[in-house]
C-alpha cells in the first residue's frame, strides 16, 4: 500500500486476521460494541486516546494506525482450500457448465472478449484486451509450479485423473503431457478500462459471479450485455488441461478499501477422495478466512508486486480490469500442427477476434470504437511472436468501411462506386410480453442494413452479418434467391444498440433478440425463453426479420444481377448446392446421435474457370483417435447423396484439421472442421453451372487415388 487507507476498512481486515471480534475490540478499548461498529462502517472515528489503546491491542505501534499504509496484523500464508464432500452423499464428476462449449482457443477468445465488452467501464474510451501465450519450460516451469504450490496439489490431480469419466480422462492426458514434454502452456486474457472484480467475497457481486458460483450472469448493464447465461467464463476453466485458472484484478470501486492486486485462484476437479477424505470437486487458492462462518475457506488476498510476477499475473499501470491466466492451456486444433501449434493458436486468436469483433474494434474521428484487441506469444518470458494489434481495416477491410459510414452519417441509396455504402431499415416487429397484459401491441424497430462491394482480399463475401448490443457478430449466412451474376458483396445488420440509437423500440429489440440466443450467442431461432417471455407467434417473428432482411439485400444487389435466358433462375440456384446427409462408409447417419463425421453446411460459387469453388463445414462427433476423413465432391446427387465423383483440383485446410494427402486429418476433442476445394474442370461430366455438387465424406482408404 502506498497511500493511506480509510480507517473503517483497515480496522476490519486487522479484526479478522486477528480472529477478534467487535465486542472483544470494544472491551479491550473500553467502548461499546455499538462504537466498534461506526468505526468501521465509517459513521464514526475513535478519539486520539482511543486509537492507543488499539494499537496496543495489535501489538503495534501509532504510526502504523494513523498512516495505515500498512497492515498491524500479518496475513495468513495462501494455501489452497478444497471443498468438502457433500453430506448428503452428492458427487459432481466435473462442472456442466464447461460442457456447453467447445474446448477451443476461438472459442475462449469469443467468450471472454464479449464479457469484457459488456464490463467496459468508460464508455468515452474503448475497452482494451490482450491475449498473451506463455510456454514455460526448465527453471521457469519448476519457479511457477512452486508459486502454485503445486506439490500440495499432486494428491487431489491423481486422484481426479483415475475417475473414469470424461474429465477425469482429460486430465490425465494434460498431466501426461506435462511430464513428457516437460513445458506447460499459460495464457492470460487481460482486460483493461473494464468493471474488475468487485464486490464481497461470498455475497452478490462481481466476484463471486466468477469465482464462487455458476451460471450467474452479472452485469454492469443488462440491457446491452452480449451474454446472459453466465456460461461463458465457464470456456476459461474448460480450455486448461489442468482445470486451474489464477486471478489478479484492479477494482473500480475499492473493497475493503482497497483496489490494487485482488488475487485468488480456482481449480475445477470432479469429485475425488485423497487419504481417506472425500472432496466435492472445486478448489480454491488464497488466504484462509478467520471469519468464524468461513473459517479456513481460502478467500482472495491483496497481493505484493514479487507474488503477482511469481504468478505470472502481472498487470500495466492502474486502469481497473482483471487479468485470467489459463494454466495448461490447450486447443485440439493446434495440437495437430505439431511444432507450428504455438504459432497455430496465436493465428487463431487473431482470427476469432478479427472475425466475431471486427465491428466493436470498428470506430471514426468522431466515434470510438468499443474494443481494442491484441495477441502476443513468449516463450520463458522472451517474446517469441511480437504483439499483434488485430485491425478491423486490414482483416475486414470492406465491411469495417460499411460500418464506419454509417457511424460518420456518409451513406448512401444506391452503389454507384465500389467504395459506396448503401444504407436500408429493416423493419423488426417485437411482440408483447406476456406479462405486458391484454390489449399490449407490438413494437416496430427498425434495424439498419449497411452493404457495400466486396473488397478483392475478403475470403468469403456475399453474407449478412448480424449483430446486437456491443456489436460482436451473432450470425453470418447468404440470403436465399438472389439471382445469377451478382457481384461479390459485404452487408452487415445492426439491430438494438448496435444500431447506436436508444429508445423504447431499441431497449425491447435487444431483449427480444438476445431472448433468441441459445447459450453460444450465434444465431436468432426459436428459444424456450422466448417461448416463455413473448405472447404467441414470437418466432414467425424472427422468419419475417430474416425475410425482410433478404428483401432488402435484393433490392439493392438484384437490379444489378444478370438473369438467365429462362425463368428458371432461382430454383436453378437453389439446386446447385446440395447439403447431402452425413455418410460413413455408405451409412446414412441422422444429425443427432451421429457417429461419423458429417457435413453441416456447404457454401461455393462457380469460378471463372468453371469449377466449383467450395467452402465445407464438418461436425465431428468426439473419439479418442484422430478421424481420417476422404471428402469427394459428386455430381448430380440425389438425397442419397449418390453422383458422378468428380476430382479434386485443390484441397485447403481452414480451421481446426489439415490434410494429408487428399485425406482429411482432424484431431481428437475437435467439433468440427472447416475446408475448402476446387473441382478438377477436365473431370466435370457437364458444365459446373447445369448441375447441383454436393460433398460427401468416407473413411479414408490408406493410399487411395483421387476419384
Amino acid at each position: 500500500m502506498d497511500e493511506s487507507e480509510d480507517f473503517g476498512p483497515w480496522l476490519g481486515r486487522q479484526l479478522r486476521r486477528r480472529d477478534m471480534t467487535q465486542a472483544e475490540l470494544a472491551t479491550r478499548v473500553g467502548v461499546t460494541r455499538a462504537a466498534v461498529s461506526a468505526w468501521i462502517t465509517g459513521r464514526a472515528q475513535p478519539r486520539p486516546e482511543t486509537v492507543r489503546q488499539i494499537a496496543d491491542a495489535f501489538d503495534t505501534d501509532l504510526t502504523t494506525v494513523y498512516e495505515r499504509t500498512s497492515d498491524a496484523v500479518a496475513a495468513r500464508p495462501v494455501k489452497w482450500y478444497h471443498r468438502p464432500a457433500h453430506a448428503d452423499g452428492g458427487r459432481e464428476f466435473g462442472n456442466a457448465a464447461a460442457f456447453a462449449f467447445d474446448a477451443d482457443l476461438g472459442v475462449l477468445a469469443r467468450e471472454s472478449t464479449q464479457n469484457s465488452l459488456d464490463e467496459r467501464r468508460d464508455p468515452m474510451r474503448p475497452v482494451r484486451v490482450r491475449y498473451i501465450l506463455h510456454e514455460l519450460t526448465g527453471e521457469h516451469l519448476h519457479s511457477f509450479l512452486d508459486a502454485v504450490q503445486w506439490d500440495s496439489l499432486k494428491a487431489h490431480y491423481t486422484a481426479a485423473a483415475t475417475t473414469d469419466q470424461k474429465v477425469g480422462r482429460a486430465l490425465a492426458e494434460g498431466l501426461r503431457e506435462m511430464e513428457t514434454a516437460g513445458s506447460l502452456l499459460l495464457l492470460r486474457v487481460d482486460d483493461y478500462n473494464a468493471n474488475g472484480l468487485t464486490g464481497p467475497e461470498y455475497e452478490d457481486g462481481r466476484f463471486a459471479a466468477v469465482v464462487r458460483r455458476q451460471l450467474d450472469s452479472h452485469k454492469g448493464d443488462n440491457r446491452k450485455a452480449g451474454g446472459s447465461y453466465g456460461l461463458g467464463k465457464a470456456t476459461l476453466w474448460a480450455t486448461s488441461r489442468l482445470g486451474l485458472v489464477l486471478i489478479n484484478s484492479t477494482l473500480s470501486v475499492p473493497h475493503e478499501g482497497r483496489t490494487g492486486r485482488r488475487l485468488i485462484g480456482r481449480l475445477d476437479l470432479p469429485w475425488r477422495e485423497v487419504g481417506g477424505e472425500a472432496f466435492a470437486g472445486p478448489a480454491w487458492f488464497g488466504e484462509p478466512d478467520s471469519d468464524r462462518a468461513f473459517e479456513n475457506v481460502s478467500r482472495s488476498w491483496w497481493g505484493v508486486e514479487q507474488e503477482t510476477a511469481s504468478l505470472h499475473l502481472e498487470r500495466e499501470g492502474e486502469d481497473p480490469g482483471t487479468s485470467f491466466l489459463v494454466v495448461g492451456a490447450h486447443d485440439a486444433a493446434a495440437v495437430a500442427a505439431g511444432e507450428e501449434g504455438l504459432r497455430a493458436m496465436h493465428d487463431k486468436l487473431c482470427d476469432s477476434l478479427a472475425e466475431n469483433f471486427w465491428a466493436a474494434m470498428t470506430g471514426t474521428d468522431t466515434v470510438p470504437p468499443l474494443l481494442e484487441a491484441s495477441v502476443r506469444t513468449l516463450r520463458n518470458g522472451a517474446e517469441w511472436i511480437p504483439e499483434t494489434r488485430v485491425s478491423p481495416e486490414q482483416r475486414r477491410p470492406a465491411l469495417a468501411r460499411a460500418l464506419r459510414a454509417y457511424l460518420a452519417g456518409e451513406t448512401v441509396n444506391e452503389l454507384t462506386i465500389r467504395t459506396d455504402v448503401v444504407e436500408r431499415a429493416v423493419t423488426l416487429t417485437v411482440p408483447p410480453l406476456r406479462t405486458d397484459g391484454k390489449g399490449a401491441t407490438t413494437v416496430t424497430h427498425d434495424a439498419v442494413l449497411l452493404l457495400t462491394a466486396a473488397d478483392d482480399s475478403d475470403r468469403t463475401h456475399s453474407q449478412v452479418v448480424s449483430m446486437r448490443g456491443n456489436r460482436m457478430r451473432i450470425t453470418s449466412r447468404r440470403p436465399r434467391d438472389l439471382g445469377l451474376g451478382v457481384e461479390p458483396y459485404q452487408a452487415v445488420l445492426l439491430a438494438g444498440f448496435a444500431t447506436a440509437r436508444d429508445g423504447e423500440d431499441v431497449v425491447r429489440a435487444e431483449a427480444f433478440l438476445r431472448a433468441s440466443e441459445p447459450p453460444e450467442h450465434n444465431r436468432w431461432e426459436w428459444t424456450e425463453e422466448l417461448s416463455d417471455t413473448y405472447v404467441r407467434g414470437a418466432k414467425k417473428r424472427l422468419d419475417e426479420f430474416r425475410v425482410a432482411t433478404d428483401d432488402a439485400v435484393r433490392a439493392i444487389v438484384g437490379a444489378r444481377a444478370v438473369a438467365p435466358a429462362d425463368d428458371a433462375g432461382p430454383e436453378l440456384l437453389r439446386s446447385l448446392l446440395k447439403l447431402t446427409p452425413a455418410t460413413g462408409g455408405g451409412r446414412t447417419v441422422s444429425r443427432r446421435g451421429r457417429s461419423y463425421p458429417a457435413v453441416d453446411d456447404i457454401d461455393g460459387e462457380v469460378d471463372t474457370t468453371g469449377a466449383w469453388s467450395l467452402r465445407v463445414r464438418v461436425a465431428v462427433p468426439q473419439q479418442d483417435d484422430p478421424w481420417h476423413i476422404s471428402p469427394t465432391a459428386c455430381f448430380g446427387a440425389g438425397g442419397s447423396g449418390s453422383g458422378s465423383p468428380v476430382r479434386w483440383a485443390e484441397l485447403t485446410a481452414t480451421e481446426n484439421c489439415s490434410f494429408a494427402g487428399d485425406v482429411l486429418v482432424v484431431a481428437p476433442g475437435v467439433r468440427y472442421a472447416m475446408f475448402s476445394g476446387v473441382t478438377d474442370v477436365d473431370s466435370h461430366p457437364v458444365t459446373a453451372g447445369r448441375t447441383n455438387v454436393t460433398v460427401s465424406l468416407r473413411k479414408a482408404v490408406e493410399g487411395a487415388a483421387r476419384p
